[in-house]
C-alpha cells in the first residue's frame, strides 16, 4: 500500500483496452451552439459495454484555433474498431451536428495514414439530394450541404488513432459528499490534460460495474465489492468506514495521455480531503493490454 497527502493508494493497476479514436471539432457562430452540438452528439455514449461509442466534449476552442476562424469545441470518440467507429459517428453527425444551427464539423486528427480514415461528409453529402457541392482547400476535401439556414461544411473524411480506453480510478471516501467534491476535483484536473476524455455523466460514475452477471442476458453488472449497502453479504473491497465510492473512466488518443490524466486527477482527489482509499478496477489483466499502475501516478504533477 503506498500513499498520498495522507490517503492510502491501493497497489494495483487500472486495466485499459485498445480503441479506435477520432477527434471532430465542431465550430458555430457562437460558443452555445457549438456546445450544445458537443452535447447532443454525445448523448448515450458513455460505455461501449451498451453505447454505440464513447464520446465527450475534449475541450473549449478559441477562433485562433478552428479552421473558420469562429468559436468551436472539440470532441473525441471511441469504438472497439474503425468500423463500428464510422457508423456512431456519421449517425450521430447526422443527426445532432448537421442539425444545430450556424455548425460546421472538420476532422481534428491530421496525421492519418489516408486507410485509416472514416467517412464524414462523404456519407452525410447525400442528405444534399444532389444539390451538394465538394469543394477542396489544399490536400483537403469538403463538403457543402444546403440547409435552411445557409450550408453546413464539413470535411470528407474523419482521421483516427489507437487510442486507449477504460483508464480508471476508484475513490473511496467516508460520505457522498466528501467523496463527491473528492471525485470532482479529480475530473477538473483531468480536464486540463489534452486528448482525453471522461464519458460518464460529469466524468463521474456511480454504478460501478463488473464483467458477468447471475442474469445470463447482462453483459456486466453492479460492482458489488463496492457497494457500501451490500458490505455485509458480499466479498467487499471497501476500507472501514466507507460510505461511497465514485469511479472516473478515462478515455484517451495515447496511453500517455491517459497515465497524466490519472495522475492529475489522483493528486486532486487527494489532496482535497475525506478519502479513505484511492484503487482502480481491472481484470486480473487478462483482457486489456494497457496497465496503469497507481505507484507510477504517485510523482508530483
Amino acid at each position: 500500500m503506498h500513499e498520498l497527502h495522507g490517503v492510502p493508494i491501493a497497489d494495483t493497476f487500472a486495466e485499459a483496452f485498445p480503441m479506435s479514436g477520432a477527434r471532430l471539432i465542431i465550430t458555430a457562430d457562437s460558443l452555445r451552439w457549438a456546445r450544445t452540438a458537443a452535447a447532443e452528439f454525445s448523448g448515450y455514449a458513455t460505455s461501449v459495454i451498451a453505447c454505440d461509442c464513447e464520446a465527450a466534449l475534449e475541450r473549449e476552442l478559441s477562433p485562433a484555433e478552428t479552421p473558420d476562424g469562429r468559436p468551436g469545441v472539440s470532441v473525441l470518440a471511441f469504438a472497439f474498431n474503425r468500423e463500428a467507429l464510422a457508423a456512431a459517428v456519421v449517425g450521430r453527425a447526422g443527426q445532432c451536428i448537421l442539425t444545430c444551427p450556424t455548425t460546421a464539423c472538420y476532422n481534428g486528427i491530421d496525421d492519418c495514414p489516408k486507410e485509416k480514415r472514416i467517412p464524414l461528409g462523404e456519407q452525410l453529402r447525400f442528405f444534399g439530394d444532389g444539390w451538394q457541392t465538394s469543394k477542396r482547400l489544399g490536400d483537403r476535401r469538403m463538403w457543402r450541404i444546403p440547409v435552411m439556414d445557409g450550408e453546413f461544411l464539413c470535411d470528407h473524411k474523419l482521421g483516427t488513432a489507437t487510442g486507449v480506453a477504460g483508464g480508471n480510478l476508484l475513490f473511496c471516501g467516508r460520505d457522498g459528499a466528501s467523496t463527491l467534491a473528492a471525485a470532482e476535483a479529480a475530473a477538473d484536473a483531468m480536464r486540463a490534460i489534452p486528448d482525453v476524455i471522461l464519458p460518464f455523466p460529469g466524468g463521474l460514475v456511480r454504478a460501478g460495474s463488473k464483467v458477468g452477471s447471475k442474469y445470463k442476458t447482462l453483459k456486466a453488472s453492479t460492482n458489488d465489492a463496492y457497494c457500501p449497502t451490500l458490505r455485509p453479504l458480499v466479498e467487499s473491497e471497501l476500507p472501514e468506514g466507507c460510505g461511497a465510492v465514485y469511479e472516473i473512466v478515462i478515455d484517451g488518443l495515447s496511453f500517455d495521455a491517459v497515465q497524466a490524466a490519472m495522475r492529475a486527477g489522483l493528486h486532486a482527489a487527494c489532496a482535497s480531503g475525506g478519502l479513505l482509499l484511492v484503487t482502480a478496477g481491472n481484470y486480473g489483466g487478462k483482457l486489456g493490454k494497457h496497465h496503469l499502475h497507481l505507484k507510477d501516478l504517485l510523482a508530483a504533477v
